[in-house]
């Protein structure tokens, strides 16, 4: 129990908003710290391949709702994650390891999730570019999301009759 309380002490003084503030990095954040994260073009490139392993999922599950063979709906199925797999590795590697800017993840020394900061020292244009790409990445998830419903309604077994 003595140990318990001790390394709960330790914790709590760790943690105390002074030792915080004090690693907190006070240097004004880089607004294109990552440059395949800040590109546009680069960006713009990872969304048209991005869209293609998208064209390629409709497709399977086009093929997919005309099976009627249990295997070749199996190997549809796998076909379908495979290819989701490869689209979310191209999300993956869109934004880089800063995600959408400093703190975004949590983190003591990135500002713990406050991200005015980070915005107050964009310019407009930067505001604008950022919020277009984030606007598109969103965009990127919810259709990811919607594949993944399909792939778990399809892995359940064959759909009722006339919900296709």
């Amino acid at each position: 129990m003595k140990k318990l309380l001790v390394a709960v002490a330790i914790g709590m003084t760790l943690n105390t908003p002074v030792l915080h503030a004090a690693t907190r990095n006070t240097s004004p954040p880089q607004a294109a710290s990552s440059p395949q994260a800040e590109d546009p073009a680069e960006f713009d490139k990872n969304v048209a391949q991005w869209q293609e392993k998208m064209n390629e999922m409709q497709a399977q599950m086009d093929q997919l709702r005309k099976a009627q063979d249990p295997k070749e709906r199996q190997k549809l199925l796998d076909e379908h994650w495979a290819t989701m797999q490869g689209a979310m590795s191209i999300m993956h590697g869109m934004w880089g390891p800063r995600m959408m800017g400093p703190g975004m993840m949590g983190g003591a020394g990135q500002g713990g999730g406050h991200m005015g900061g980070y915005y107050s020292h964009m310019t407009p244009g930067q505001l604008r570019q950022r919020q277009y790409m984030t606007d598109q990445y969103l965009r990127m998830q919810q259709e990811m999301m919607s594949n993944m419903m399909w792939q778990q309604r399809y892995r359940m077994g064959p759909p009722p009759a006339g919900t296709q």
